[in-house]
């Protein structure tokens, strides 16, 4: 499959694809099963990894080296729908925000879904400008382990409450992307108790 690079946008004009997004260190089952989860709940038409080159909130001590980590990410991503990618290495982003606004002036005719986890939900006020992640595309939120299951995850939960709409609905975030923002929602997928953390405590030359 051909991946998303700065001068293809067209090709995937009337798509709508959801984004996960993070360093993947190293890739795991839990990023395949909501990924799997999110492709057949919402219909998209594909599901890209955005594997970042540093996230700002993490230490690079405890990083792997970028191509290590997209390696990683596409051999476990064996799907003919998944797309993993470096694309913010091209686009010089370093902020979530950004590179949304980046992602939506190269591929107008994309329709795009933010998917994150319960606990990126929950930390995301520490993001750089994270109010706009909300108001420039749909957001699904996967439950995680040690989570609550509901919508009282925090600051941003709380500030865009009146955004929420109930997982039976999640269709709607493709539906209704152009048209009504901001949206989100938090799915009811199966918990996956699979730890990046522990995998790399478990293989501690994975980093090195």
């Amino acid at each position: 499959m051909i991946g998303p690079h700065l001068r293809n946008g067209r090709a995937f004009s009337g798509m709508t694809i959801g984004l996960l997004g993070g360093s993947f260190n190293p890739a795991h089952q839990g990023h395949l099963e909501m990924s799997l989860y999110a492709l057949k709940l919402m219909k998209l038409d594909q599901v890209w990894w955005l594997v970042s080159p540093q996230n700002p909130l993490k230490p690079s001590s405890d990083m792997a080296d970028l191509e290590s980590r997209v390696q990683s990410a596409r051999r476990l991503a064996a799907h003919p729908r998944f797309v993993v990618t470096d694309i913010e290495r091209s686009f010089g982003t370093r902020f979530t925000a950004d590179t949304l606004r980046v992602l939506k002036k190269r591929f107008p005719g994309v329709r795009f879904i933010w998917l994150m986890g319960a606990d990126n939900l929950k930390q995301i006020p520490r993001w750089q400008h994270w109010r706009d992640v909300f108001n420039l595309v749909p957001v699904a939120v996967f439950r995680r382990p040690c989570y609550p299951a509901g919508r009282g995850l925090g600051k941003a939960a709380i500030r865009f409450d009146e955004a929420w709409i109930p997982p039976i609905q999640a269709r709607k975030l493709a539906e209704k992307s152009r048209s009504l923002l901001p949206l989100w929602t938090i799915l009811d997928n199966k918990l996956n108790y699979t730890s990046a953390t522990k995998l790399r405590k478990d293989n501690p030359s994975w980093h090195s």
